[in-house]
């Protein structure tokens, strides 16, 4: 996440390509070395979030970023991964965050974390609270919930609808900020798989010789993107065959999909789906 004064929290993914790039030497052709596909993420194997937790954020990572439309959805992009991943690390624990008291949950958002929990707690506590409140509003768990009630549930968690304690008032802000997060970042880390969105916008990812090429305008760049392990998008394929099996995205299309994550579940349905 970007170090936002509403959420303090790990730094944004771009300073992260950035070090690798001066620890690492990034810059390796984009035909790297080959690597086993990833287990379906029906036989992922957990490192934090239970079995319920598991299945919501599938569930609701799906609604954010769907897989209906031009680009890869959160699941083909393997997002809860990443969030799994996330919550069991140093980001989870809030490991350098500044958690001393007092909290004020009742404070603007404008002044920070206000809780003494931190996020893998905040999942962990909200998770349950949002189901039960599907229950009694739908008749049975989120994940389980067809598309439609699924977007119209978490538009009521986005407005504070369900009611949750305070301490979990910024649970869907989180939720959303990690689905962002796990499609854009450094397949690393274990979202953007295969770098589908990277190359869905075009980005070239951790390129070491990229800086006569952001004064090009209307100039549409030759090679795919590669990650700060070297990989390319399909660990040996080159960029310019990457790019050729991709249609150039639409720049309309991308801020239509940026404001959508943007306002909430409300606008991530499939039929306003970039």
């Amino acid at each position: 996440m970007n170090d936002l004064p509403d959420f303090p929290s790990r730094r944004g993914f771009l300073k992260t390509t950035a070090l690798g790039l001066a620890l690492t030497g990034a810059g390796l052709p984009a035909a790297a070395r080959e690597t086993a596909p990833p287990v379906p993420l029906d036989e992922y194997q957990r490192e934090y979030l239970t079995e319920a937790e598991w299945a919501f954020v599938m569930a609701a990572t799906a609604r954010l970023i769907p897989s209906e439309g031009d680009g890869p959805g959160a699941i083909e992009a393997r997002v809860p991964v990443f969030i799994d991943r996330q919550l069991a690390g140093d980001y989870g624990s809030a490991d350098d965050w500044y958690m001393q008291g007092p909290h004020d949950a009742s404070a603007e958002p404008a002044r920070g974390w206000q809780t003494p929990l931190s996020p893998a707690e905040v999942y962990r506590r909200a998770i349950p609270a949002f189901d039960a409140w599907c229950e009694t509003t739908y008749g049975t768990v989120f994940s389980a919930l067809d598309p439609a009630h699924q977007d119209a549930a978490l538009a009521a968690l986005q407005e504070g609808e369900p009611g949750l304690e305070a301490e979990l008032r910024d649970f869907f802000a989180i939720l959303l900020a990690n689905t962002k997060e796990g499609y854009f970042a450094d397949p690393l880390y274990g979202g953007n798989h295969g770098m589908q969105s990277w190359v869905y916008i075009g980005f070239p990812g951790a390129r070491a010789a990229y800086r006569e090429w952001p004064e090009r305008h209307n100039i549409e760049y030759p090679l795919g993107p590669v990650s700060i392990s070297g990989e390319g998008p399909e660990h040996g394929t080159s960029g310019t065959e990457e790019r050729r099996r991709h249609r150039r995205p639409r720049l309309d299309r991308i801020d239509r999909r940026d404001r959508a994550g943007a306002r909430g579940a409300r606008h991530c349905r499939a039929g306003a789906r970039p």
